[in-house]
């Protein structure tokens, strides 16, 4: 990857927010609906949809989870903040399979030495097989 090229992004599909919010808004409801009297059950149906809304706000303050460029990788990091890391900072690039529940999962792993970054398809928008892939052309050759 020469100085000029484009930075390339990996970012939380668009729908993703939406129907977590949905989701949210659903829990309301069925607390509301089911609760009969009981204000535990309500609480807990408005805990759980206040979670999941403070993760689709997340998705939609912070979108981009990964970017590249040829001064290294750009990572989400904590809620809301990104890091930089330099290519000579990456130790390792690799996707980590696993089955589990008679399915497989996938999760990309961006080893710096102190940090270990993971990535699923939701948090990318395209397999973390691709991406792994697509990291290991873009890396310079010096950073192995």
């Amino acid at each position: 990857m020469d100085e000029t090229s484009p930075v390339r992004q990996w970012r939380v599909p668009a729908s993703l927010p939406a129907v977590k919010l949905v989701g949210a808004a659903l829990l309301v409801a069925l607390g509301l609906l089911f609760a009969d009297g009981d204000p535990v059950r309500l609480a807990l149906a408005v805990l759980a949809a206040a979670l999941l809304a403070v993760w689709a706000v997340r998705d939609l303050v912070v979108p981009v989870r990964l970017a590249v460029d040829p001064m290294g990788l750009t990572v989400v990091h904590g809620f809301a903040s990104r890091r930089l890391l330099p290519w000579s900072a990456v130790e390792a690039i690799a996707v980590d399979r696993r089955p589990r529940l008679g399915l497989s999962s996938e999760t990309l792993e961006i080893d710096a030495g102190s940090s270990l970054h993971l990535f699923g398809r939701y948090d990318l928008g395209a397999t973390p097989e691709e991406v792994a892939a697509e990291l290991r052309a873009v890396r310079p050759d010096t950073a192995e």
